[in-house]
C-alpha cells in the first residue's frame, strides 16, 4: 500500500484525487505553482510544495521540480491526472528510474498509443476496426494524392503526433488536397516539432464513441461501456454522456469485448480510452487516451465504480476490485464542462470569483476547484468545472441537469454555462439526435447566447 502519493497536476482533477487518496487513507501531496498558491488543492492536500513560476512549462511540465517534491516530501508515487504530463513517456520512465511508482500505464504503451500511426497498427493486428487510410507516414503531396484517390474524398490529414485538433485538416476535393496537405504539416512542426502526417478517409457524419477499458497489466481486463462525445467544438468536447444514445445493449458487448480483449493482449495497466468514429453501425479506431478522462465521472455515475480508486489500487499491484459480469449499468449520465469564456466568441475569461454556489441534489455533482474570492488565473486550461447529472433514463437526466444548470451561480467572470440551457432546449439534443458536426453547424447559425 502507498502511505503518501503526489498529484502531479492542478484544479479539479487535481482535487478528484486528493478525494480518492483521503477515502482510502492515505496522504496526499499537492504540488502547485507561485499563481496556484491559494488554490483549493493546495488548500485541500495533507501537504503542498511550490514547483515554480505561472508558466505551465516552469511548473507543472518541470519533471524535475516534480521529482524532488517526491523526495523532499517522501512520496512514493504519482498521480498525473490528464493533461500536462500525463502521456509523457519520458517522464515515466525517469519516476521509476528514481525508484517511484506512477499511476497509469507504462512508459512502453504510452509510447505506443502516442504515435498515432503505431497506435492504429497496433490496434489493427489486435483486431479493432480501424478507418481506412494511409499505413504509415506521408513523405509527399503526390503519394498524398494517389491514397487520397484510393481511399476516396473527402479525407483528413492528421498529424501522426497530434492532439487537440491542431495540425488537422480536411480535403473535400483533389483540389483542396495541396493547401490542406502543406497546412497540416506546418501546424504539426509548428505544435509538436514533428511534420509527419497520415491520411484517413473522411466520415460525413459520425458520432464520437469512446470505449472506458481498465486493465491490470497482468493480462486481465474489463471494459466500463462507452461515452457519446459527439457535441465538440473545434475538436474540443464540450458535453459527454453515457451511455450512448445510439448504441444498443448488443453493440455495446461487442465492442467492449474486442477493446478490452485487445488491452489485455497487451498487458496494459490502468484506465485507458479507446476512441472511434461511430457511423452507419461501424466503429473506425482513431486513437487510444492512455490516462484518465475529463469525462471519465459520466462511467464511474452508470457503473457506481471509483476509476481513481482502482488507479490507485493496480498501480500497487493488486487485481482489479471487480469481473466483467459485476458491471451492471445503472440509468443514464451527462457531463457539460463549464469554462472561464465569454460567449459567443469563447474567448477566455480569467478573474476573480465573486460568489459561487454548486448545484446539488439528488444525481447531481459538481466537481470544481472554485470557490468565493478565488481569481483564476490566466496561464492555464479555462476549464474550472464539470457539472455530471445521473438518471433513471435520459430523459430524468436532461431534466435533472437543465435544473442543476440553473442552480449554478458563477458571479465575476462569464461562463459556458449558457450555452448548455440553450442546448437543452434543441429537438435534436433532446433525441440524441447529432454528430461531431452539429455543434459547430449551430453555432454558425448564431443562436441566442
Amino acid at each position: 500500500m502507498f502511505d503518501k502519493i503526489l498529484i502531479a497536476n492542478r484544479g479539479e482533477i487535481a482535487l478528484r484525487v486528493i478525494r480518492a487518496c483521503r477515502e482510502m487513507g492515505i496522504h496526499s501531496v499537492a504540488v502547485h505553482s507561485t499563481a496556484d498558491a491559494d488554490a483549493m488543492h493546495v488548500r485541500m492536500a495533507d501537504e503542498s510544495v511550490c514547483i515554480g513560476p505561472p508558466p505551465g512549462t516552469d511548473s507543472y511540465l518541470s519533471i524535475p521540480s516534480i521529482i524532488s517534491a517526491c523526495e523532499i516530501t517522501g512520496a512514493q508515487a504519482i498521480h498525473p491526472g490528464y493533461g500536462f504530463l500525463s502521456e509523457n513517456a519520458r517522464f515515466v520512465q525517469i519516476v521509476e528510474d528514481h525508484g517511484l511508482t506512477f499511476i497509469g500505464p507504462s512508459a512502453e504503451h504510452i509510447r505506443m498509443m502516442g504515435d498515432k500511426i503505431t497506435a492504429k497498427e497496433t490496434m489493427k493486428a489486435l483486431g479493432v476496426p480501424c478507418v481506412p487510410g494511409s499505413e504509415g507516414g506521408v513523405p509527399d503531396l503526390e503519394t498524398a494524392r494517389k491514397l487520397a484517390q484510393d481511399i476516396g474524398y473527402p479525407v483528413i490529414i492528421k498529424a501522426t503526433a497530434g492532439g487537440g485538433g491542431r495540425g488537422m485538416k480536411l480535403a473535400k476535393t483533389p483540389e483542396d488536397l495541396e493547401r490542406a496537405f502543406q497546412t497540416a504539416r506546418s501546424e504539426a512542426k509548428a505544435a509538436f516539432g514533428n511534420d509527419e502526417v497520415y491520411i484517413e478517409k473522411y466520415l460525413t457524419k459520425p458520432r464520437h464513441i469512446e470505449i472506458q477499458v481498465f486493465g491490470d497489466g497482468q493480462g486481465r481486463a474489463v471494459h466500463l461501456g462507452e461515452r457519446d462525445c459527439s457535441l465538440q467544438r473545434r475538436h474540443q468536447k464540450v458535453l459527454e454522456e453515457a451511455p450512448g444514445p445510439v448504441i444498443d445493449a448488443e453493440t455495446r458487448a461487442r465492442i467492449g469485448k474486442t477493446c478490452a480483449d485487445a488491452v489485455a493482449r497487451i498487458n496494459y495497466s490502468g484506465a485507458g480510452t479507446i476512441e472511434f468514429l461511430y457511423e452507419d453501425g461501424e466503429f473506425y479506431f482513431i486513437e487510444m487516451n492512455t490516462r484518465l478522462q475529463v469525462e471519465h465521472p459520466v462511467t464511474e455515475a452508470i457503473f457506481g465504480v471509483d476509476l481513481v480508486r482502482e488507479q490507485i489500487r493496480v498501480a500497487e499491484g493488486r487485481p482489479l476490485s471487480f469481473d466483467q459480469d459485476d458491471l451492471q449499468l445503472n440509468g443514464h449520465a451527462i457531463e457539460v464542462r463549464i469554462n472561464a469564456e465569454r460567449l459567443p466568441t469563447f474567448s477566455p475569461c480569467p478573474g476573480k470569483i465573486t460568489a459561487y454556489h454548486a448545484p446539488g441534489g439528488l444525481g447531481v455533482r459538481m466537481d470544481s476547484a472554485l470557490y468565493d474570492g478565488y481569481s483564476i488565473p490566466p496561464y492555464y486550461d479555462s476549464l474550472i468545472g464539470k457539472l455530471i447529472v445521473h438518471g433513471r433514463d435520459r430523459g430524468e437526466a436532461l431534466a435533472r441537469l437543465d435544473r442543476a444548470l440553473g442552480e449554478l451561480i458563477v458571479d465575476g467572470i462569464d461562463t459556458t454555462a449558457p450555452l448548455f440551457r440553450a442546448l437543452l432546449l434543441e429537438p435534436d439534443i433532446q433525441r440524441g439526435d447529432y454528430n461531431i458536426h452539429w455543434l459547430e453547424r449551430w453555432l454558425e447559425a448564431g443562436p441566442e447566447l
